[in-house]
């Protein structure tokens, strides 16, 4: 699996289908570890398999920067990065 820390997908399946999350890590090799900063906040992120969720355009915020660099990010940050995509795909 390649590094998907900090990369945008909505799910594609399960209870939260078609909700948008970030990539927070990996469990392993076979899950991703995702977080919407709303429902699933850091403390506790959703692990899906990554054939349950569809990979989206990239997109470059200050989050997914603090993300793929490791740095330390609040719920709030995360919110305002989705608010922010979702945002940029409804224009």
């Amino acid at each position: 699996m390649t590094d998907r820390v900090g990369q945008i997908v909505r799910a594609a399946a399960g209870r939260d289908k078609g909700g948008l999350f970030f990539v927070v890590g990996t469990d392993g090799e076979e899950r991703l570890l995702l977080c919407d900063g709303k429902r699933r906040k850091l403390a506790r992120p959703k692990a899906k398999k990554p054939r349950h969720v569809e990979a989206l355009p990239e997109f470059d915020h200050p989050a997914a920067r603090k993300l793929r660099q490791g740095e330390a990010l609040s719920d709030k940050e995360l919110r305002g990065a989705l608010a922010a995509f979702r945002d940029q795909l409804e224009v």
